[in-house]
């Protein structure tokens, strides 16, 4: 959806691989008036995002995709995507995950949360992803109509001064104007000052 709704000076900047999640969808998808099934996911839950089944072997399908196709020097997550990359410099920090590829250097979060935060609980594995701040240059998308808003402004609080875009659109990849366009390539200036990146969308 970037390439539909993102101006090409934007994407002519990054260098993305598009990777699906390992898990067929359960349910019905928000985006089956977009793109044809199949549909993917990262991980399964339960109904209020308490309950996280198959968490562990999403991260180990991740790095195992990282390792065999990287290095990626950053991580654009979009909803589910965005949640489980949210998580993965503090399990990497840690020790327990991505331990197999380079430091994540930085993120770009669309309509994503933050584990234990306002609207989800956390998996096992990202207990303590965020017990301290995230010090990764960080770009936040955040849409005003998002029902998951809330936990994209924990999200935002995480991380050591995130960047952040607010929309009027809802829980999705959003159109931008020219402003916004403006801080995005701020943003990917400032990161390829600190390095010629890969950048992989989940």
């Amino acid at each position: 959806m970037l390439q539909t709704r993102w101006p090409e000076t934007v994407l002519e900047k990054l260098d993305m691989v598009y990777l699906d999640g390992p898990f067929p969808a359960q349910g019905k998808s928000s985006i089956e008036d977009v793109y044809d099934p199949p549909y993917y996911e990262w991980f399964q839950c339960n109904e209020d995002l308490t309950e996280f089944i198959n968490f562990k072997d999403c991260v180990k399908y991740l790095e195992d995709y990282m390792v065999k196709y990287g290095p990626f020097d950053g991580i654009l997550g979009d909803s589910q995507g965005g949640n489980l990359a949210a998580s993965l410099p503090g399990m990497q920090n840690e020790g327990v995950a991505l331990t197999r590829v380079p430091k994540i250097k930085f993120l770009i979060f669309i309509s994503a949360g933050k584990f234990g935060g306002a609207t989800m609980g956390t998996p096992e594995l990202a207990a303590n992803a965020f017990s301290s701040p995230i010090e990764r240059p960080s770009l936040h998308f955040i849409g005003d109509k998002d029902a998951l808003k809330p936990g994209g402004e924990d999200l935002v609080k995480a991380f050591v001064d995130p960047v952040v875009i607010r929309h009027p659109q809802g829980h999705t990849v959003p159109t931008l104007d020219e402003k916004q366009v403006e801080v995005v390539l701020g943003f990917i200036e400032k990161i390829q000052n600190l390095t010629k990146f890969v950048l992989a969308s989940l």
